[in-house]
Order: C-alpha cells, then structure tokens, then sequence
C-alpha cells in the first residue's frame, strides 16, 4: 500500500438556535432507534414547552413533510437541518400540525415554520421530544452539542464545525491509501453480482472509494459504474480509498476482490495467465441464425413447449417535460420518486420472499441496488441544477446509462441494462404521475418483443401467455429466470426478424432448444398438442378429485391445507378443496397499510377470512413475521448488520408491546368466528415462547374469551432440537422450511451464489425435522410443514415417510399434492425418509424420488 497524506482541510463553523423552547436531549438517548443511532443523521433533541417551530438559522425550506409534522432548512452552506416535532407524529397525517412556509419560502433565523397542538400531539404520539439533525452530515467536521434549557431563538442548541468543501475528494478525506495491484479472478469478470457485492462491502465505509483500470475509474458504490468498466478477468486494477477509515477499507476490499468476492469458481490469480484471451472473457457468443426461412433461432431461456398465435408487445408512451421548477423543487420531486420506488421494489421483494421464491426475490434485491447507486442520483441532480426537470433529467441519465451497459461485449453485463431500464421506468411514471399500461393478452399467446422487463412479468397472465420470444437478453437474464419460476417457455436473444411477423401468426415455441417454428404442418401441431393436452389432463383430473381427502393407500390421512394471505386467498383455496388455512401471513395486513391497523381492523379482516371457511376447517393466524429483512414503512427499525439473526418475529413484538398485544386482542376476538389457531413465529428459546404465552392469556381473560390452540414456528435449528421441550407447552408445531433450510446450512436464500444450494431436502435439514417430529410425537401433537418444500412433488413423499401429518402448500397445487399423496404408500414413505436421513446431499435425496415427465 502506498499512504499519502493530504492537507489539511479549512473549517468554519455554523451556529443552531434553539427552534423550541425546552430541555435539550442527547440524540443518543431518544427511544427511538432510526434517531438514536444517528440513521438519519446526528444532531440533538429538545423536550419541548413552546408550540411554534421556528427557524434555527436563515436558509430555504427544502422539505416540509406531507404530514405536516417535519421541516428541512438548507443553509447557504448547503447544510440541511431535519427538524422533526415527536415521535411516531407520521401516525397523525397532519392533525394538529399547521405549517406556516413552504418549500422554496427562504426564512431568517426565529422565521415560524410550523405551529402544533402540544396538548393533542402530546397524546396522540409517542413522544414530544422534538429532533433537530444534519441529514448530509458528511460535510460536518464536529458536532459541538449544548447541554441545560433552551429559549426559542435565543439560546444555542447546536455548533456545527464545517469542513470546506475542499476541490477534490482526496483533498476533504484527508488520508489517501492506494492497493497494489489486483488480478481479477472471477470467469466472467466483474458482472452484476461481484459487482453488487463489492459496492455492498464499500457501503459498509466512510472513505471515498474508486477502483482503477488504466485511466478509467468507477465509484466502487456504483454497481452501474463498475458494470460500465467491463472488468473482465486477467484485467488488473487498483483500489483508492481517501478518508479516515480509507486503510481499514483497502485492507478488506483488496482481499475481497482478489479472491473474487465470493463467486464459485473464482481462484486469485497471482500473474496474469497467458492463456486467457480477450475474446475468451469478453467477446459474446455469436448470434444463432437459421438458413431454413421456417426456422427461427434463438437462446435457451426457459424450457417447454407452446402453441399459440403471435402478438407483438406493446410500450407505453411517456410524455416528458424538459423544464419544470426551481431546482430545488425538482429535486425534492426526484428523491420523492425514488423513495416511493424504493417501497415499491420493495414490497415485490418481501412477497415474493414471503411466497418462498428466493431466485424472484434475489432478483428485486439488485433493483434496489441499482435504486441506490449514487452515481445515477448525482448525475441526474447535475442536470437538474442546469435547468432540466426531474424527469427528463431522470430519463436522460437512466436510459443513457443503460445504453452504455448495452453496448458491453460480456453478455452478462449487457443483459442488466434492461433491469436498469426497469427500474428507471418504474422512477419515471412515479414522477411523471403515470399508471403502467396492461396489455390485454389474447388467449394461446405468443408475445414477441424487443426485450421485456421484470416489471412486465408482473403483468403476464400464464393461463393466456403461453410463450415469449425477445430479441434482447439471454438466458442469464433475469426475465428468464423469472420465466422458469412461472413454468412460461421463452426464447432470448431470437433473430430480429421475428418482430416483423404480423400478430396472430401460428408458431410452436421450443424453449428447451430455443427455436421457434413457423408454417408447422397438422402432424407436428398434432403432436405438441397431444404432449400439452396430456399434462393438462391430469390438472384437471387432479381438480375433480380436489374435494376428496388425501389418504395414502395404506389409509394415512395427510390434511392438505393453505398458505394464504388474506380472504381472496382463502375464496380461492376453497374452490381447489383446501381442507383449511395451515398459514395465514399476517403480515400482509401490515404491508397494505399507510399505518400500523387497528385491533378492529384486524379484528374484522380475521373473522371475515374464518367466517369464509366456516366452522369445520381449521385457520392457523401466524402472528406479525416482520423485521430487518422484511420492514414495514411505517415502523422504522434501528440498522442491523444481519437482519436474518436480529429483531424478527416474535422477537420485534417484545419490542413493540403494544403492537403485539393489539394483535393479540384482534386474534383472540375474531376467534368465535370459527375455528382459529395462533402461532407464534422465530421463537428460539423456552422463554420467548412463555413471555407469549403469557401475554396472549393476559389479554384472552381481559376479553373473557374461551381459550385457543397455540402453536410455535420450527423455523431455527434451536427450536428443532428442543421440541421435545416445547411439545410440552404447544398444541402444535408447524415447520417453516424456508427458514430452516437457510439457519441449518447458514446460506441466504436470497444470496445471488449460494441460494441454488439452498434446498430443503439436505439431510441435514430433514434431520431437524425428523428430531421435530419424534419430540412431538412423545407428547401426542401433530407436526406440518408451511414451507416451500411441502409442495415440491420430490419433497412430498419425505415428508409423509418422516411422519408430517399436515401439509400447507401454495394454492394452484392443493389438488396435485393430495392427487400424489393418493398414490402413495406410508410405509414405503418411511423406507424412502429413512434412506433420505442417511444420505450426503440434497441431490442424492432428489434422485430417490425421480419425477414424472408425464
């Protein structure tokens, strides 16, 4: 390494004037994690007896919340001082707030900016206390924090020391520290995912970080602009880091990208290898071309069969402004937009994470870290600042980024333009006030495209989308894969002419060869069509016999019940012979809401769903499974660097009291509805499932109600080994897989590398729950699986061998698992769960239960 020390940098400072009268707090000891722990910036707060927000210091009003509750000054600096007036005042949406400026208005030290109702704020919210923080707090040196009483425009609550904005990054850091050189080891160089992870790991700094190659250069936080580099492997490049922590960073990011950021098949390379050839690593597969004009070539995506008639995909057209208006305004209109991508991206992500589909959830996770990187935000601000409204600043940065990343010779790299256009378009109707357009598809359709995105795989309806065809992407795509996630044949990177075909022309699609077929005669139709109608024959036979009860032949009755969200996903379980509910997500409840619900809320929307399946079939609530890795908006969490190990489940709820015991009382109510169980998720230790034990009988004799069957998630390897234990306390155990597999083998599921190993058929899995089992059984309760796996056709027959009474599966396949459960024998089930249990891997248990290709 090589340090070089930089001049020191000019300071002035900045003095705060109390805006409330009031005893002055340490921002560290406010109860309230997103403030305490500085995650909005720091500052100081204020116990408040005055009733009039005023302006601590002369600037211009950059932000005045839509609940009327907060207020932002930029000084002329370019310090932006949150002021924010109690805690959880969001919850009021305005009651009791009046603002007296607007963004724009400039305002002079004691300028009132918002008037409140102290008495009704006070109890409404949660607290008075009233935070004053610095939101760009990297350009403060020193916060210098007053102590005592403060009077309203008077006293000095807060003295910031300023750095000058110094004329180059280097010159602000402070220290600069260089890397030696770095071979990239990684095969395909650095594409999306070593470059999502490299950027992650940066993020975990304060320093200025840029990765060199030459003379080009990246911010290493920008994935889009280490995608843009092209890094291919044998390339060396250096690393740079300026700042106080700049050493610290080097030392971790240089191992980290010499050993390849943890993508398999990445070994450091000690000397560039010279036999690797430019074209091995970057140059893309040629284009496959048909001579025969009745052939139409193309790339694998997703495998399978379809006939249908052609239609071409259509893109909306936005109208864009060049000018809106003051710059400011603008953008304040383009951070909005992206906060409100970001709890849309978001949204996608947790209920495709909650359905148990790590692959689609993976996929939302990079669209946030394309949301999140700086680059894109600071070169659409600079054209904004030269005049340019927010969205045609937006698109001109967003689509011209893409273009660039389209242009790329490595095919991995290049396909992630479009989910960078994705996320872009999603920015610009927000911005633009737009609605996405749904194209009505036509039934056997072939859509062909230019390219789609994985927002438009949102909108496809696979009972009328039997197949796809772009002329961008490939099977690395993330369209692609979402293809093969939804069962839709696809071909990628198909020849041009495919797009001149009129629309409603016949085709027979082959994704596994990634051809398509023009002209076919009668017998080549005939016969995809006979493949076709055979599976879909069986669906339907499974669906006749959906009613009747899944019992092995030997006479094991198996209940196969539903994973659902909420009373449309109950109406729909009913019509395919649910047997009853083995999962309700409360947590859908949560998400839909602007704000936490009420006990009535919840009270109506559980009976409804317990009312709809009636008295006979059984409904398990599991209560709020929310935490880092699944936020809500509205209930803002501390910074956690594992969520995954942190304030999940059961474990938030201890934290919000309140918010647990309303849930509680709602629970318990619509219980006389009909025939209702509780579970309680992520318990891991005897007394978490005593503390809730004791909390939900607390409130069931305040409500007089007769008591309910309690349950507990098996979802983390402490509680499979105890189960014994805890079968002495439950009625039940449900096991969440998804969560287990992940604990057990301690890998994401989310993890772009590691999730394909991710599989709940690992021995090591099926152990914890055969020991979940036989504990349960020694006290006579019964055992489910809620998981992902319950449904996996290999998984089933495991399942039932291991002793599983209770299967609670997705929806559609409700009548093919009780059709597969009729076929099967128990006692050859418990010869094949006991193979499975001394087997190496996953795979090697996958090949006991082959499936059918019918």
């Amino acid at each position: 390494m090589t340090t070089v020390q930089a001049p020191p940098a000019k300071t002035k400072t900045l003095v705060l004037v109390a805006p409330l009268s009031g005893q002055l707090v340490p921002i560290e000891t406010v109860p309230d994690p997103v403030f305490a722990q500085k995650m909005v910036g720091d500052g100081i707060s204020i116990d408040p007896t005055s009733q009039a927000l005023l302006a601590p210091c002369d600037g211009e009003i950059v932000q005045i919340h839509s609940a009327n509750h907060a207020a932002t000054v930029k000084t002329a600096e370019g310090i932006e001082i949150l002021m924010h007036i109690g805690l959880d005042t969001v919850a009021l949406k305005g009651e009791g707030f009046t603002p007296k400026v607007k963004v724009g208005d400039q305002v002079k030290t004691g300028d009132i900016l918002i008037e409140f109702d102290a008495d009704f704020v006070a109890q409404k919210a949660r607290s008075l206390l009233t935070q004053i923080v610095v939101t760009n707090g990297e350009r403060v040196a020193e916060f210098r924090p007053n102590v005592g009483f403060a009077n309203a425009a008077r006293d000095t609550v807060l003295t910031l020391v300023l750095a000058e904005v110094a004329a180059t990054e280097d010159e602000a850091a402070g220290l600069t520290i260089r890397s030696k050189g770095i071979i990239i080891p990684n095969p395909s160089g650095l594409h999306a995912r070593p470059s999502a992870v490299l950027a992650q790991l940066a993020k975990k700094y304060q320093s200025t970080i840029r990765i060199h190659r030459g003379s080009d250069s990246a911010n290493v936080r920008s994935v889009v602009g280490l995608m843009g580099m092209e890094i291919a492997r044998g390339d060396t490049v250096t690393l740079e880091a300026s700042g106080a922590d700049a050493e610290e960073a080097i030392a971790e990011l240089e191992e980290a990208v010499r050993t390849g950021l943890g993508e398999e098949g990445a070994t450091p390379i000690m000397s560039a290898p010279a036999s690797i050839a430019q074209s091995e690593v970057s140059a893309p597969a040629p284009r496959p071309k048909s001579d025969d004009p009745n052939i139409i070539l193309g790339v694998a995506a997703s495998s399978g069969l379809a006939v249908g008639n052609t239609l071409r995909a259509r893109r909306q057209e936005l109208n864009v402004p060049e000018t809106g208006d003051s710059p400011n305004a603008e953008r304040r209109k383009l951070e909005k937009a992206m906060a409100q991508a970001e709890l849309e991206i978001e949204s996608l992500r947790a209920k495709v994470h909650g359905q148990g589909d790590p692959g689609k959830a993976a996929i939302f996770s990079a669209h946030q870290e394309l949301l999140d990187d700086p680059e894109l935000a600071d070169i659409a601000t600079s054209a904004i600042d030269k005049g340019k409204s927010a969205a045609f600043a937006w698109q001109q940065t967003y689509t011209t980024q893409a273009n660039q990343l389209a242009q790329l010779k490595n095919d991995l790299l290049a396909e992630r333009a479009n989910d960078l256009r994705d996320v872009g378009d999603r920015v610009l109707r927000i911005l633009l006030g737009v609605k996405e357009e749904t194209q009505l598809f036509p039934e056997n359709t072939i859509l062909l495209a230019e390219d789609l995105t994985p927002s438009d795989m949102a909108t496809i309806d696979p009972s009328r989308v039997k197949g796809f065809c772009t002329v961008a992407g490939g099977a690395t795509s993330h369209v692609a894969i979402l293809a093969r996630s939804m069962g839709i044949p696809a071909i990628a990177g198909i020849e041009a002419r495919t797009l001149d075909l009129p629309d409603g022309t016949p085709v027979i699609l082959d994704g596994t060869r990634g051809k398509l077929r023009l002209n076919a005669t009668a017998t080549e139709i005939e016969a995809i069509q006979t493949r076709i109608a055979r599976q879909k024959a069986k669906q339907e036979e499974d669906l006749r016999h959906a009613f009747d009860l899944a019992h092995t032949q030997d006479g094991r009755h198996i209940e196969v019940v539903a994973n659902i969200g909420g009373l449309e996903d109950a109406e729909a379980a009913l019509k395919v012979g649910t047997e009853g509910v083995g999962l309700l997500r409360t947590e859908f409840v949560f998400m839909e809401a602007s704000s936490a619900p009420s006990e009535d809320e919840q009270e109506v929307i559980y009976a409804s769903i317990l009312k709809t399946l009636g008295p006979d079939k059984p409904m398990i609530i599991r209560t709020l499974d929310v935490g880092g890795d699944k936020p809500l908006p509205y209930l803002p969490m501390a910074h956690e660097e594992n969520p995954f190990l942190g304030e999940r489940g059961i474990r938030l709820g201890f934290d919000r009291p309140e918010l647990l015991r309303t849930q509680f009382r709602a629970i318990l109510k619509a219980s006389t509805a009909g025939k209702a169980r509780v579970m309680f998720p992520m318990i891991a230790r005897l007394e978490e499932l005593h503390m809730a034990k004791a909390v939900m009988e607390e409130e069931r004799q305040k409500l007089g109600v007769p008591p309910i069957e309690i349950g507990i998630m098996i979802e983390v390897p402490s509680a499979a080994v105890m189960a014994e234990r805890f079968a002495e306390q439950v009625d039940f155990f449900s096991i969440g897989t998804n969560d287990l597999t992940q604990y057990t083998l301690a890998m994401d599921r989310g993890h772009p590398k590691l999730a394909p190993f991710v599989d709940a058929l690992d021995p090591s899995v099926l152990r914890m729950i055969d020991i979940t089992v036989r504990g349960a059984d020694k006290h006579g309760k019964w055992v489910g699986v809620c998981g992902g796996v319950a449904g996996d056709p290999q998984a089933v027959p495991i399942l039932v061998g291991l002793g599983v009474k209770e299967l609670s599966v997705s929806i559609p396949v409700i009548p093919s698992v009780k059709a597969q459960v009729r076929t099967l024998s128990y006692t050859h089930c418990q010869e094949l769960a006991q193979q499975a249990l001394n087997l190496d891997s996953a795979a090697q248990v996958r090949d006991l239960v082959p499936l059918d290709d019918a």
